[in-house]
Order: C-alpha cells, then structure tokens, then sequence
C-alpha cells in the first residue's frame, strides 16, 4: 500500500486529491494544509521555498512515499527546489494550457490564476509553448482563496467576487476558461453560473488541471514500482485513509473535506 503525500497553501489542494482517490482508492494519504500562510498568490519565492521544505520534512516522517505539490503557486516557485534536494518523487500542478489551446474554437482562452502563479517561468514556459497563435487572457482570481477557505462557495456575494475576474474573459471571447489554482474547482458551479448569467447559450468550457496531475501520479508510481493495493471496488470509507495536517485552524479543512 502506497501513502501519498499532498500539501497545499490551504484546503484547494483537496480538488486534486479528489480526482487522485478516484484512480487509487485504497492508498493511505497524507494532507496538509498551511493555511496559517495562505493565500500563497502574493507571498515571495523564498518564502514559499522554506515552507514547502519544512512541509515537505513532515510528510516524509510520516512516511509518504510520493509527495503532490497540490498547489499551482508552490509548485511554480518550489517544486524544482525540492527535486534538487528529497530522493521522493514530486508531482506538481500546470495549468491546463495545453489542452486549451488545442480544443479552442474562437481562438481565445482564458486563465484564471494566483499572481504568482501567473508570472512564474514555468506558467510563462508553458503558455509560450503551447499557445502560440493563440490569444491568452489571463486574470487574477481575486478574492477566490479566500472564498474556499471561507466555505463560501455559492450565493450572492461568492457570484460577485467571481464575476469581477470572470467577466473579462467572458467579454474577450474565450471559449475555454483554465482554472489555474486548486482551490478554484470548488467554485466551479458559481463560475458556470456567472458565465450562464453573461453570455446565455455560450458554450464555455472549464478546463480543471486536476484530474491530470492525478494520472501523471498514477504512472509515476508505476514507474517507480511503489506497491499499489489491488481493488475491484472504490474506497468505503476514504475517512479511515487521509490524515488530515494543518499549520492553523483545521475548521477550512474539515468543511472543505465534507464536500468531496
């Protein structure tokens, strides 16, 4: 049986490891959240470093044996640090440009990330590559982190929060909208609905980076030759399998945990 590590700035990363347990049920997990720092979006590259080294430190005493920066601004800042530095395995987040580029019909795509994920190199390497002849706009999800964290995932202010930094995509001409943080899936019904709301009858598309990141896992372990439990069946009981870790209240946690 595997146990795998994930971590996150706060309870986003949850997104990830609900597209992970649907590929490997029966696995042990181990999640931590640093919410006492989060949002990561503003905070410097060495301050994130540190964080994801002391993190990552914990995970392995608890015996992870592959470590999901489940957080697209760690990973953009830390995750070639800490390859440099552990012997485990690392699977980090991208936002899903790719994919978008290539199923766009208008043209247009948009991205909505932290701005630290949107001006690191690695985001910036990857739109270039991928987006080429295409145009990328791209906004800061503003207000979105702390929403989730918040447990604010519907209603009225939760549309309006959403609606400042959605609107300008929708008004570009994007077809597809990438969700560039792991906490914005769990807004994802209120982000359709804003978009419902401004444009009726578009076909928007909303391209979640997760379930990825959760195959690449599957054939890292694979490759790695980490034992894996057989199943036929999904988890009964996913509760008994995840430990659930946080640098301050874990009320975000336990609430965001209920809903996957």
């Amino acid at each position: 049986m595997a146990t795998i590590g994930l971590f996150d700035s706060g309870s986003g990363g949850l997104s990830v490891y609900r597209e992970i347990v649907k590929l490997l049920p029966e696995e042990n997990y181990i999640f931590y959240a640093d919410n006492l720092y989060c949002p990561y979006g503003e905070k410097s590259r060495e301050f994130i470093i540190d964080r994801a080294r002391e993190i990552t430190g914990f995970l392995l005493e608890k015996g992870a044996d592959v470590i999901v920066v489940a957080c697209n601004t760690a990973t953009a800042a830390a995750i070639a640090t800490l390859r440099q530095e552990y012997p485990v395995k690392f699977i980090g987040m991208e936002p899903a440009v790719k994919p978008a580029a290539l199923e766009t019909r208008t043209g247009v795509i948009g991205v909505l990330a932290t701005a630290g994920t949107l001006k690191a190199s690695k985001y910036l390497d990857t739109r270039d590559r991928y987006a080429d002849g295409i145009t990328v706009v791209e906004h800061v999800g503003q207000g979105f982190v702390e929403l989730v964290e918040a447990g604010e995932l519907d209603g009225e202010h939760a549309e309006s929060v959403v609606r400042q930094s959605v609107q300008p995509l929708v008004e570009a001409g994007a077809d597809h909208i990438v969700l560039g943080c792991t906490h914005y899936p769990f807004l994802r019904s209120t982000i359709e609905k804003v978009i419902a709301d401004l444009c009726p009858g578009r076909d928007i598309k909303i391209v979640d980076p997760a379930p990825a990141a959760a195959r690449q896992l599957e054939r890292v372990i694979h490759e790695q030759g980490i034992p894996v439990t057989s199943t036929t069946s999904a988890a009964s009981d996913r509760s008994q399998k995840v430990a659930l870790f946080s640098s301050g209240s874990g009320d975000s946690l336990k609430r965001i945990f209920k809903l996957i």
